[in-house]
């Protein structure tokens, strides 16, 4: 699939969910997904979209979503990646801020995503990405922040008494915080240059963070594991796997890392 095919997508997705909200939010929870989280209406509602529009591309593809689990269309092919809803719990909420984020894949692990899409889905903002061409949001391109002062970190905070304590130290660096509930616009408002660093301190899974990778590495970002390791051998697949640390140079990146180290 190509991009123009993703922005299809999006174009459906926007239209036909935020209509829908106020009905899907006073549905219960159907289950969990094959990700392990509660699985709601309204991620089902999202992911039942993106299936019938990669059933008529007629292309083959394998899928790899956050409910469904893996699932072949047309024979299966190049791995499609896909968070049906980012930031569930704030659509469910009333909190305008939720996304679909969707990534192509020519292989098995992350450092061989092709397209990274991201829609957010309360603004309409597209945001995407192409191996080798650069990131773009609404066909303007962007780059991460140019300097090295600390202006804004954003996280996620799976179990707040774990993982703020770990990371505050970090935190305490920079101007300002922020905490926005959807890993793939977290990533998508770096590359644009809105923040200065993002970190994840618990195990994330691929189809969360995979478009926002290939994002921040097309605008010209660092991402790495909390030690500052790669991520690119990271395998893809529906089980959590690595922590991350995303900054928008290496700069910033070894500020980060060094705040990490000194937490004791």
């Amino acid at each position: 699939m190509n991009i123009n095919e993703l922005r299809r997508i999006g174009k459906r997705l926007i239209t036909e969910i935020p209509p829908l909200l106020d009905e899907l939010r006073k549905r219960e929870a159907l289950g969990k997904g094959a990700g392990g989280d509660k699985t709601f209406p309204i991620d089902k509602k999202a992911e039942d979209i993106i299936i019938e529009e990669v059933e008529r591309s007629k292309k083959p593809i394998t899928i790899i979503s956050e409910e469904c689990g893996v699932k072949e269309m047309n024979g299966g092919g190049p791995r499609l990646l896909i968070d049906p809803i980012d930031g569930s719990r704030n659509a469910i909420s009333g909190v305008a801020l939720f996304s679909t984020s969707i990534a192509l894949v020519q292989g098995d692990t992350v450092g061989e995503t092709a397209i990274g899409y991201i829609i957010n889905l309360t603004s309409g903002d597209e945001y995407w990405a192409i191996k080798g061409e650069g990131s773009f949001l609404n066909n303007k391109r962007i780059t991460v922040q140019q300097d090295d002062e600390p202006k804004a970190i954003a996280y996620e905070a799976q179990t707040p008494k774990v993982d703020i304590a770990k990371i505050l130290p970090l935190l305490s660096l920079y101007n300002r915080t922020r905490c926005f509930g959807s890993t793939a616009l977290d990533m998508a408002f770096l590359a644009q240059g809105a923040l200065s660093t993002f970190i994840i301190p618990y195990p994330t899974r691929s189809f969360d963070m995979a478009a926002g990778y290939l994002l921040v590495k097309e605008a010209g970002g660092v991402i790495t594991g909390l030690d500052g390791n790669d991520i690119d051998k990271t395998v893809i697949g529906v089980t959590r796997t690595t922590a991350l640390l995303v900054s928008a140079n290496m700069k910033l990146h070894n500020k980060a890392l060094e705040a990490l180290r000194n937490k004791e």
